[in-house]
């Protein structure tokens, strides 16, 4: 049986992975860093990794992201190859921090222990919780193991349409967290809640997402779903509660509405915004009178999925960009040479050329090249440019949208809650400067990930606290909507914010 394992060093990192002959590489990097945008498909290139040792044959997608030079340096996708050779690899992609939560909560008195799920569509956050304290005993974060079916919520939704089993690997990486956070206090635990946006909402639980494929993109089964440990294959009592946080909307997840309650939405006198800049942009408007919530189709941008030499938060991105005496200077994750940008880079980046007349207010690159460097190999593409610009024009729009339908204005809101891994890291006057945010920069707040903080706030109350009036705004079916996302495609020429 030896004699059908193969085994694949990772470097930089050292890991090494064991696999069946004739697996996939797909099947295993993507618990270790490595990401697959197009979901393993061939068609993005973003799953670049350098034989260092052994030998893989070269696909017809790698002929097409290649070039004869770089396959002669032993450059492949990693989700055309297949293993049947001991392998080193040098990966891209294989450091990425995982947002958690550290915000100190009070218990309520509670008995046992309790776990809160941040189940995200690229990563997942878990935390065990003193529920007669609120203290955080420990915390726990690995890659959602169904990115090897592709990076954003559509190309999994396609890929369960095409018959694949995406809710047992999810249930049993979690179940797997779980059992890493108790360590051998199983028994202890009376209560699991989980969160997340509705695709993993539906995914975990074992639902049809054939009704989110298409418009209107409503499911009639965003309720709470209830789960037996038995049911989950957890190591878990009998008796404890596990529970999937109810959704808003089509698109509006359990993540939003837990991110509303960490953020004090439903007792503030004054009005806030929270805002989830993904794939698919959420937003909620209110205060303990009334909220109301959209969700927006961004695009991959902000997440660096459709940029040419975008990459996620991980070694070798370019988060920062920023200018002084007239020189452009840039930050590194890993401190390493730059081998792309990430979202906060990208919209840092073209902020900067705004600045500096190298990027015009229409999106277009001012040199006629259409090429617009940043550090080292990494430029921007016009198409770049263009698709941040339709991702920020959608949640301008979704903003102005939902604003009017509460007849306020930007002035109206105290404070803008940035939640998520993009929002704690993109400079607030970057955002300001590209028009995606519209607001001044004292009230807007980098909040972290606040459905992780909200789910734990749920796991600590006795009942969820009540809500003030909500009301999903369905964007996509306001005619209003497609004239606002055209006002809003230009990037600003120098006008103050309110």
């Amino acid at each position: 049986m030896s004699a059908e394992i193969v085994r694949i060093q990772l470097e930089p990192s050292g890991t090494t992975v064991e696999l069946l002959r004739g697996a996939p590489l797909s099947s295993s990097l993507s618990r270790h860093g490595i990401e697959f945008p197009c979901g393993g498909t061939g068609l993005c290139g973003g799953c670049r990794v350098r034989i260092l040792q052994g030998s893989l044959p070269v696909t017809q997608q790698d002929s097409l992201f290649f070039s004869a030079e770089d396959l002669a340096s032993g450059w492949r996708l990693a989700c055309q190859a297949i293993a049947d050779v001991a392998l080193v690899l040098e990966c891209e992609q294989w450091h990425m921090e995982i947002l958690s939560d550290n915000a100190a909560l009070s218990g309520k008195g509670k008995r046992g222990l309790g776990i809160a799920v941040d189940l995200g569509t690229t990563t997942i956050a878990a935390q065990i919780i003193d529920l007669a304290t609120g203290n955080v005993l420990g915390v726990d974060t690995e890659l959602n193991p169904q990115a090897p079916f592709g990076s954003d919520v559509m190309s999994r939704i396609r890929a369960v349409l095409s018959g694949a089993d995406l809710t047992t690997i999810v249930r049993a990486s979690i179940g797997a967290m779980i059992a890493r956070l108790s360590r051998r206090r199983e028994q202890e635990i009376v209560e699991v809640v989980l969160v997340g946006n509705s695709v993993m909402h539906h995914l975990f639980s074992h639902l049809d997402v054939e009704p989110l494929s298409h418009a209107p993109f409503h499911s009639h089964n965003l309720g709470e779903q209830q789960f037996s440990a038995a049911e989950l294959d957890w190591r878990l009592p009998p008796s404890c509660r596990i529970r999937f946080v109810r959704c808003l909307g089509g698109f509006v997840g359990s993540d939003i509405l837990a991110g509303i309650f960490a953020v004090g939405m439903p007792t503030s006198k004054e009005m806030m915004a929270l805002v989830d800049l993904g794939t698919n942009g959420e937003i909620a408007i209110g205060n303990l009178e009334r909220i109301r919530y959209a969700s927006t189709a961004a695009g991959p941008a902000f997440e660096a999925a459709s940029i040419r030499m975008g990459m996620r938060a991980s070694s070798g991105a370019i988060s920062r960009v920023s200018i002084s005496s007239g020189e452009i200077h840039t930050t590194v994750i890993g401190d390493q040479e730059p081998r792309g940008v990430c979202g906060s880079g990208l919209v840092d980046a073209v902020a900067v050329g705004l600045e500096t007349g190298a990027v015009l207010p229409s999106g277009r690159i001012a040199n006629g090249t259409k090429l617009f460097p940043i550090a080292g190999p990494v430029v921007l593409y016009q198409a770049d440019i263009r698709e941040l610009q339709l991702a920020k024009a959608a949640i301008a729009a979704g903003f102005r949208l939902l604003l009017r339908s509460l007849d306020a204005k930007a002035e109206d809101l105290n404070r803008i809650h940035l939640a998520g891994a993009f929002g704690n890291y993109v400079q607030a006057s970057s955002a300001i400067g590209i028009g995606l945010l519209e607001f001044s920069s004292e009230r807007i707040l980098p909040s972290g990930n606040t459905a992780l903080r909200g789910a734990k706030m749920m796991l600590l109350s006795e009942n969820e606290s009540p809500l003030p009036s909500m009301e999903h705004v369905a964007l996509a079916a306001d005619p209003a909507f497609q004239d606002e996302f055209v006002n809003c495609m230009n990037f600003p020429e120098g006008q103050q914010p309110a």
